[in-house]
């Protein structure tokens, strides 16, 4: 992957060039960003301009031996260490399902991983054995370009294993470079953090995802503005809502609403039947919208700007909203959404979890006084 493939992030990929060029760069760095932003793209495109041939000041040359085999993930002297399943199972085992998924998607999350590999029912983690397989394969000599490279997607899944490691990356073989692709730094391991260089990227902008969806997905400008509106700057989640149900969400959604305020078990166990039909994928989209639809309505109504991320009948109805619903009912959907949210990812019972989900809303939206507080 080239430099140019990366989208967005333009200060950061200069700021990578000029480490390069000045011959200062960092031999452990952390690339910190949200779930598709593109931090795994950056690193693939860092580590074949590192490694190529002929590079120019802006991009690798994309035609080099070095190029090509970094581009098909599988040049020698770039390893790669993510999330696997199983106590014994170490990355390599994996390399081919890997590459494939690189090729279909470079800004997947854990979830689609998991998936790729029959696994979305498990915990992944980066184990014991894989940590000894790393350190084992960067005491070899480099094979064929410059430097050794280590791309590590996702060290939040090293927990206490990430320690014997730590030798390592503090007194690595010459030329080695160890790239960590991480989301949350939260739950990295303070002795990993304190060894590496972190260099942040920002979600993605609003334009930047619909330019790719027009560049990429060939979508209308129309389509590609609506679902970055409910990406939140996550490309990868921009990708995924292409032929979901979005359009039938706000109407979907503004019904719900109606049918948890008025309480009235039949319409909320019809309502459930026919939404647990719709099937995983669509019932997260459904989620994503009444989330993104809530904190335009905050915007709303702490500001009073109507310059917000919503069509018109959208804005009408959130307009009359403001009148009716307070800030910290709105805290406690937002609690309650997330939640199901979280949920659905792991396989709910969508007729438990959603029947649940309203009778709670009920009681949050029936909650007095229920005006503006």
């Amino acid at each position: 992957m080239q430099f140019k493939d990366v989208i967005g992030q333009q200060d950061l990929k200069q700021r990578l060039l000029n480490s390069v060029k000045s011959d200062r760069m960092p031999h452990a760095q952390i690339f910190l960003g949200p779930e598709g932003s593109g931090t795994l793209s950056l690193a693939l495109a860092f580590s074949q301009f590192v490694l190529c041939e002929s590079p120019s000041e802006t991009d690798s040359c994309g035609t080099c031996s070095a190029c090509i085999k970094t581009d098909k993930f599988i040049h020698p002297d770039v390893h790669f260490s993510f999330p696997t399943v199983g106590s014994k199972v170490v990355s390599t085992h994996f390399y081919k399902e890997w590459r494939a998924a690189l090729e279909s998607n470079p800004y997947l999350n854990v979830n689609q991983w998991l998936s790729a590999i029959q696994a979305e029912n498990k915990q992944g983690n980066i184990t014991r054995d894989e940590c000894v397989s790393i350190v084992k394969k960067l005491s070899f000599k480099i094979f064929e370009g410059s430097h050794k490279v280590l791309i590590m997607w996702l060290p939040e899944y090293l927990g206490k294993e990430g320690n014997r490691l730590l030798k390592l990356i503090e007194e690595p073989p010459p030329n080695t470079l160890f790239i960590l692709v991480a989301e949350n730094q939260e739950k990295i391991l303070n002795t990993i953090l304190s060894r590496c260089q972190i260099v942040k990227a920002n979600k993605l902008s609003d334009e930047e995802v619909i330019q790719a969806l027009i560049d990429q997905q060939s979508l209308s400008l129309e389509e590609a503005t609506r679902i970055s509106h409910l990406s939140n700057g996550n490309l990868n989640e921009a990708v995924s809502m292409i032929d979901k149900l979005e359009d039938d969400n706000s109407a979907n959604f503004l019904n719900w609403f109606r049918i948890c305020f008025s309480g009235k078990g039949d319409d909320m166990v019809k309502w459930v039947d026919s939404f647990a039909k719709l099937g995983r994928e669509n019932q997260k989209q459904f989620l994503r919208y009444a989330l993104h639809f809530l904190r335009e309505y905050m915007v709303i109504k702490m500001t009073g700007n109507e310059q917000v991320r919503l069509q018109t009948k959208e804005l009408e109805t959130a307009k009359k909203m403001t009148k009716v619903i307070s800030f910290q009912q709105i805290d406690q959907i937002n609690k309650l959404l997330n939640d199901s949210f979280y949920y659905i990812e792991r396989n709910a019972n969508p007729k438990v979890l959603f029947l649940d989900t309203s009778i709670q809303l009920n009681k949050i939206l029936r909650k007095r006084p229920l005006q503006a507080r």
